[in-house]
């Protein structure tokens, strides 16, 4: 077809097929490309120029030889063939049709109650988009603070409450530093920007891990490596492969969880200034994948090697910002959790409940996930009355918080409680359940 008479828009057919929308939402680009040819009869060369892409590329992508994942590389590809950007996870376009005319999923016809409108004064997204190319922006040292603090401050609320309604700030954030680094800046001012959108992309992949979104995890995960490694901060890419390696965990790949903590501890002990704190943190996460693949030895090795390196932390050590958190509760319940993934709950029982008794009580998460572990241990031990006190105590830091792992632990609980679901204390707790957090139980009897 020629260039000329090409149409702007995919067909609305294409956009809404069920087929078009998974492969988007996954972005599997592979699958995406296909699909656009054999429906739009846009060819791999067309896509090459739409999307500045070489037509070899294009063409490895399309043979499934290569994956895009580079956030650049997506966004070119939204705007070359006009994909709207809540298909693949992004923002909405500048060149999108008004909300109301966008086109979604098909879905049942259902009546719904009108949503309140949104103020008359506020801007619309393309505005916003277009004044942003307008700006001056200088960035200075006050600017990195500002940033820093405000990362801060979203982690403090990501332990509160979740990351689930941080992630458009967090991202819209990341963006904006994405596109300050578009532009020639002093050496120490650039540095400081890739540190800033290098801990953005962490902060966003872990709320995607928090929701057991992986997919997306694992891609702002590499997102943030690639700005750590353009400023060459080794122990920050570290602080992002053990992020990777507790995702491989949950997923149960503990050869893919060992190889990630193993590439952080090279990547931390090759960074100058790695401190006792930073070390003692990746020996656990060790741990955890050796305790995954049931390595006894190899687990207690790991372990010592933390509690090692713990004691060896000075006050005026200069720890990352980012490992503070890392303090005695946390290593002892996370050595807790190594022996009850061990299978040794006798063990794990008591550093746990110790652990918990002095948790910071604004950590509505990390409260309700420790708890539930213990809940678990306890039950392993023969111990229902207190296994189901504890989680019940568990259930109010857990209705504050919106975190998927949470409710996966919660569940992994419930369903663990079965055998004993008619004895008393059992009942009172799917009382209890049921009364602050229905939609975990709601119409089926596992949450």
């Amino acid at each position: 077809m020629p260039e000329a008479s090409r149409p702007q828009e995919l067909p609305a057919g294409l956009l809404t097929n069920p087929e078009m929308i998974k492969a988007c939402r996954l972005r599997n680009f592979t699958r995406v490309f296909s699909l656009v040819k054999a429906h739009a009869g846009i060819y791999p060369s067309m896509i090459a120029r739409r999307c500045d892409l070489t037509p070899s590329r294009v063409g490895e992508v399309m043979a499934g030889r290569r994956q895009l994942q580079h956030m650049d590389v997506i966004e070119r590809i939204a705007d070359g063939l006009r994909i709207p950007g809540h298909m693949l996870g992004l923002a909405r376009r500048s060149w999108e049709t008004p909300a109301v005319l966008a086109a979604e999923e098909r879905k049942p016809p259902r009546i719904v109650a009108p949503e309140p409108m949104a103020p008359a004064a506020v801007p619309s997204a393309e505005v916003d988009s277009i004044l942003a190319l307008t700006a001056r922006t200088n960035p200075n040292p006050s600017t990195l603070q500002a940033l820093r603090c405000s990362i801060e401050d979203y982690w403090r609320r990501d332990d509160q409450h979740g990351g689930e309604a941080l992630r458009p700030a967090v991202v819209g954030q990341l963006r904006y530093v994405v596109g300050l680094l578009k532009e020639s800046r002093p050496a120490p001012i650039r540095q400081g920007l890739y540190g800033v959108a290098a801990e953005l992309a962490r902060l966003t992949g872990w709320t995607h891990f928090d929701a057991r979104q992986y997919s997306q995890a694992r891609a702002y995960f590499k997102e943030a490596l690639h700005f750590a490694k353009e400023v060459d901060d080794r122990e920050f890419m570290a602080n992002v492969l053990a992020c990777m390696s507790l995702q491989a965990t949950y997923e149960d790949k503990p050869g893919d969880a060992l190889a990630f903590v193993a590439a952080a501890q090279d990547e931390a002990r090759a960074a100058a200034g790695t401190t006792p704190r930073v070390l003692s943190m990746l020996s656990l996460r060790e741990a955890f994948a050796h305790a995954s693949l049931g390595s006894r030895t190899a687990t207690h090795e790991a372990i010592g090697e933390a509690h090692r390196q713990f004691e060896q932390i000075q006050p005026n050590d200069p720890d990352p910002a980012w490992v503070t958190y890392f303090d005695e509760p946390k290593l002892i319940v996370d050595t807790g959790i190594a022996h009850g993934r061990l299978g040794e709950v006798a063990t794990a029982e008591p550093l746990i409940a110790d652990a918990l008794h002095r948790e910071n009580s604004a950590n509505h998460r990390g409260r309700a996930f420790h708890a539930f572990w213990l809940a678990r241990t306890q039950l392993k031990l023969g111990k229902l009355d207190q296994a189901c006190q504890t989680a019940t105590e568990a259930l109010e830091p857990a209705s504050s918080v919106a975190s998927e792992r949470v409710a996966g632990h919660l569940r992994e609980f419930y369903d663990e409680l079965a055998p004993h679901r008619r004895e008393p204390v059992a009942v009172v707790f799917e009382s209890r359940l049921r009364e602050i957090l229905p939609a975990r139980v709601s119409g089926s009897p596992h949450p």
